[in-house]
């Protein structure tokens, strides 16, 4: 196992990040209104880590796929609850199944290996799993693989599962008439109605589902870790990333922007009226409303457990040297991904994942920290206040390094410091501060070692 004294230094990578977004909405509530929470007496605006995570998620593997950056052609995971009928597209895609019999025989597979499904009556869940399940992408084709070289036997397996689920069907339904005081005792001359057992899947159909939704070599899962609580013997796994909810350094303010969407059909006619009634009768928007929006310098914060991670990739089946030089390679992403992807909530109408981070600040330990106590108390902005601080942007940046400044002096496993910045000011900024310890980057490949 690898230790944490390995070759790309300390065991844990922190990465700090202030990013100013105007007038945007990257995540609502269940009402569509702006995440938020009170902190330091105030209130903030919130993006939460979970829309941070699967927007770098995603942009991992989207790179990989396309045979972009440090992991490209790795195999990455896919989180859905689509499997049977990604299953049964490869069935009928590759092996010539019938779509019908691919899509039954594949929901009963995965189905009896311990995942539940959606109401059989329902045709929008009727082949879905009741909860998400992260694996590797090609699961599915693996899964169909073995369906098909094991056909026989599992077409036999598949009739006898179907017709007991259908038994253990009329037996609830007549158990449920009787309690419900449709009969409240059997007749004399009619047989006790059974529970039908469901036929166990066949051994090694069962093993190959296992292992094709096993975490194997996808280093998305090893990197955010999956929990799955279904099928107990499948492995689940502690990631190897910690994301932190991003909030404004400052008072939150929050905008009801009124809109009006045109309808280009009722403005074609008013345009070519005839006369003044035409045009009145064409004068009202096609539908109005509001959306709220957000703008503020946020601060978020995300820390890669590097032993965890080659830990990870060695359960998984590596060796420890292909799970070194996986690690290497998912560290680049990873950071790259911390830098460049944005959630895309309202991407066409704000422009949000166009965003710039103002500084990111890198450094290794031993290990996790995080610096959102350097805005437990907001930055005021306010101009004529003779406490205020000016523009958040460079306020945030002054007060995140003298905070960094201040800890490493008291902590002296922190290294290798290093800023990136897409800001001139902050890069002009970068120049006046004396002893933060870090050294200005270029690139975002060169915050990791």
């Amino acid at each position: 196992m690898t230790s944490n004294t390995s070759t790309v230094g300390s065991q844990f990578l922190s990465l700090h990040l202030l990013e100013t977004l105007v007038a945007v909405l990257p995540v609502r509530d269940e009402n569509g209104a702006p995440k938020s929470i009170v902190y330091g007496g105030t209130e903030r605006h919130m993006i939460t880590s979970q829309a941070r995570r699967r927007a770098e998620r995603v942009h991992t593997r989207n790179r990989a796929n396309a045979g972009l950056g440090a992991l490209a052609g790795r195999s990455t995971g896919l989180r859905t609850r689509e499997w049977a009928l990604i299953t049964a597209r490869a069935l009928t895609s590759e092996h010539g199944w019938e779509e019908e019999e691919a899509v039954r025989t594949a929901r009963a597979v995965i189905e009896a290996t311990g995942l539940k499904f959606g109401d059989p009556g329902k045709k929008t869940v009727a082949n879905l799993t009741k909860v998400l399940l992260f694996a590797p992408s090609d699961a599915g084709t693996r899964i169909a693989a073995h369906i098909d070289e094991q056909a026989e036997s599992v077409r036999s397996w598949t009739e006898e599962h179907l017709a007991a689920q259908t038994m253990a069907a009329v037996s609830k339904g007549k158990k449920g008439a009787r309690k419900n005081g449709g009969q409240d005792e059997p007749n004399a001359d009619e047989a006790p109605v059974a529970d039908a057992k469901l036929p166990a899947v066949p051994a090694a159909t069962r093993a190959a589902v296992l292992t094709a939704l096993a975490p194997r070599d996808a280093i998305d899962i090893a990197l955010y870790g999956r929990f799955l609580a279904e099928i107990a013997d499948s492995p689940n796994v502690d990631g190897a990333v910690q994301s932190s909810h991003a909030f404004t350094v400052h008072e939150a303010e929050q905008v009801d922007d009124f809109y009006a969407a045109a309808d280009d059909a009722k403005l074609d006619r008013k345009k070519n009226a005839l006369d003044f009634l035409d045009a009145a009768d064409d004068a009202s928007a096609g539908m109005t409303g509001y959306q709220s929006l957000i703008t503020g310098t946020f601060y978020r914060h995300a820390v890669l457990d590097r032993l965890r991670l080659r830990r990870n990739l060695q359960a998984a089946g590596m060796t420890a040297q292909e799970a070194e030089e996986a690690s290497v390679a998912a560290e680049a992403e990873f950071v790259t991904a911390f830098v460049d992807a944005f959630p895309e909530a309202k991407k066409n109408s704000t422009a949000s994942t166009g965003s710039l981070p103002a500084l990111v600040l890198a450094f290794e330990g031993e290990r996790p920290y995080n610096y959102a106590a350097a805005f437990q108390a907001p930055i005021d902005e306010n101009p004529l206040d003779k406490d205020g601080e000016g523009p958040a942007g460079p306020a945030a940046v002054k007060r995140l390094l003298k905070h960094h400044a201040f800890v490493s002096r008291r902590r002296p496993d922190i290294q290798a410091s290093r800023v990136l910045t897409y800001d001139p000011q902050i890069d002009e900024l970068l120049g006046t501060l004396k002893d933060t310890g870090a050294v200005s980057v270029a690139s975002p490949v060169e915050l990791t070692a």
